[in-house]
């Protein structure tokens, strides 16, 4: 049984260095993330599936647990299979 995903990350704005500790959802990707220190509406990075694996300091739980459980890393953990 491999471990639970981590719930929680540190995202980080690229456009004013603002950080803020959210909860990420555990069973989605978070395309949309509203930096509250300058307002800049962030979308994830070309590749990325969600704003917490472009900006955050731990990936979103659905990637942890693909890395996890050995899946490969081909395409997005949101994409519809």
């Amino acid at each position: 049984m491999s471990p639970a995903a981590i719930d929680v990350s540190t995202i980080a704005c690229p456009a004013c260095g603002h950080t803020a500790e959210e909860t990420m959802p555990t069973d989605a990707c978070q395309f949309f993330y509203d930096c509250r220190g300058c307002g800049t509406l962030l979308r994830p990075k070309q590749g990325d599936c969600c704003v917490f694996c472009s900006y955050g300091s731990v990936p979103c739980p659905p990637v942890q647990v693909q890395r996890t459980s050995g899946a490969s890393d081909s395409g997005s953990c949101c994409a519809a299979g």
